[in-house]
């Protein structure tokens, strides 16, 4: 498509600008051909689609942008209506009925109704972290009229006002309609900028929880209004271990104690085998550090500078530094005792982060070992987050080599904050932590039965400012912890 066929417009999300964008969209349509009535159709199409976002997309104290694209295509327009607003599922709309306008929910869909029939097409298509698109196509008179269903564009009223009354709901698990409420809950507090982007696609929810990678629980009103979400997910296949995640609750339901409920409702469905629970809490508030403990979640690690600044809690102060969180870890069952092999100049913290998750083992002193030639390392990316883990599957005898060159590669690429898991279960992790300290790595924590087994974990910032007093940590552990970290993080020895 030629550039010049293409008309981009970004606005604010207020109405007073719908007249700027209907006469720009209409002299665009004329441009591409139409004229006459189709062109009040166009009109009318473009205004409703536009209306639904100011209204219903964006809270309505929420200052934001939106695009309106237009686009010449062989058989007429196309009109893309781009913006990161609230999650929409269109297939919870019900069909305009023109004989019950008194019923509201009913005439919700008569602004759907009045696009279809202005237009050739319309559909909804959810991009993920990107937002969503609406699109409305027409056709030039005796044009191909294109075979693809329409659907609908409107979204969900602004959010109500707190409620203050303690009220009665249930908590149970997802069933599949509701998960469109979960990418809009998820929406509500963290914006579009959330760590995993499956949140938002509430086909992959539906899928993961019926394939059993996930376990979802929600709380619903009386009335089975939505009020919040948590899940547990197993990080991979025939995982001993699962993340306590996706914990959120719309702001008017917040202080009904939805947290613990839906918490206390995933532990009473765990699948058989699973060991262990961990979650990760933000430090820039401490109110899921103190959820967690509650939960019989004990503290033991700090991950610094995991997620981006733009990382929204709405309500709350904008950040000013990338986010950090405090990894807590809970056994489901007593762990069988295991030989340690932690570095000597940790081996302390080591023995006190285990005794704070209840967990007895042995500690032995470095064994001599025979090292393969070769070493078995294991990337992951996390692109929204801009961070990395790297687990140590095997040691060889070139692994500081390997782990330097993966190292640079990391840097090269922008990556803000590294996180390195290496086996305590593995005698060389002794030895050659203290090796990959000297590359700037340093001590994070543990987490057990990880994928590489009990892993010790060291972290790597990469030219990240940081201010530790700007990290809250809650327990007496995570607060010990934190001074620990901060006296064998390099970036502070130099400072």
């Amino acid at each position: 498509m030629r550039t010049k066929d293409v008309l981009k417009l970004t606005i604010p999300n207020d109405f007073s600008y719908l007249p700027i964008v209907l006469t720009c969209v209409r002299e665009t349509a004329q441009k591409f051909g139409f004229e006459g009535p189709l062109l009040g159709k166009i009109e009318l199409a473009v205004e409703e689609a536009i209306s639904n976002v100011i209204k219903h997309a964006f809270a309505s104290s929420e200052t934001s942008t939106f695009d309106i694209i237009c686009e010449r295509i062989p058989p007429g327009i196309r009109i893309r209506i781009k913006e990161k607003g609230l999650p929409f599922d269109p297939a919870i709309l019900p069909q305009y009925d023109p004989t019950k306008l008194m019923d509201e929910w009913a005439a919700r869909g008569l602004g759907m109704h009045l696009m279809k029939e202005s237009m050739d097409e319309v559909t909804f298509h959810n991009l993920g972290l990107e937002g969503k698109e609406t699109h409305l196509i027409k056709f030039l008179p005796g044009k191909h009229a294109g075979e693809e269903e329409a659907e609908s564009v409107e979204s969900a009223p602004a959010e109500p006002q707190v409620i203050q009354e303690k009220i009665e709901y249930d908590v149970r698990g997802l069933e599949p309609a509701e998960a469109i409420e979960v990418s809009r809950c998820a929406y509500k507090s963290h914006g579009y900028t959330f760590f995993d982007d499956h949140i938002y696609f509430p086909d992959r929810l539906v899928d993961m929880n019926r394939t059993r990678q996930m376990i979802s629980s929600v709380a619903v009103t009386k009335d089975n209004t939505f009020m919040g979400h948590a899940a547990l997910v197993y990080p991979y296949s025939e995982s001993r271990i699962a993340e306590l995640t996706f914990v959120f609750v719309n702001v008017e339901y917040r202080g009904q104690g939805c947290m613990n409920r839906l918490c206390d409702y995933l532990f009473n469905q765990v699948q058989h085998g699973l060991s262990g629970i961990y979650a990760y809490a933000v430090t820039n508030h401490i109110f899921t550090q103190k959820v967690m403990l509650k939960h019989g979640f004990n503290d033991c690690g700090i991950l610094l500078a995991t997620s981006p600044t733009s990382w929204e809690f709405k309500g709350m102060e904008e950040n000013t530094q990338r986010i950090s969180v405090i990894l807590s870890f809970k056994y489901l069952k007593a762990p069988s005792p295991l030989n340690l092999y932690p570095p000597p100049h940790h081996r302390t913290m080591i023995e006190k982060l285990y005794q704070s998750i209840q967990a007895h083992h042995q500690y032995t002193e470095q064994a001599v070992i025979d090292m393969p030639n070769e070493s078995v390392i294991e990337v992951e990316l996390f692109s929204a987050e801009n961070c990395a883990e790297i687990q140590i599957k095997q040691y060889g005898k070139n692994v500081a080599k390997e782990l330097k060159r993966i190292l640079h590669e990391l840097c090269v690429k922008q990556i803000a904050a590294i996180n390195l898991f290496l086996s305590l279960e593995n005698p060389a992790t002794a030895s050659m932590s203290a090796e990959f300290e000297k590359l700037g790595f340093f001590f994070a924590g543990i987490l057990p039965q990880a994928a590489c087994g009990d892993s010790l974990i060291l972290q790597y910032l990469n030219n990240v400012a940081f201010d530790y007093g700007k990290v809250q940590a809650y327990s007496p552990v995570s607060k010990e912890l934190l001074a620990y970290i901060k006296a064998h993080d390099p970036h502070e020895a130099d400072s």
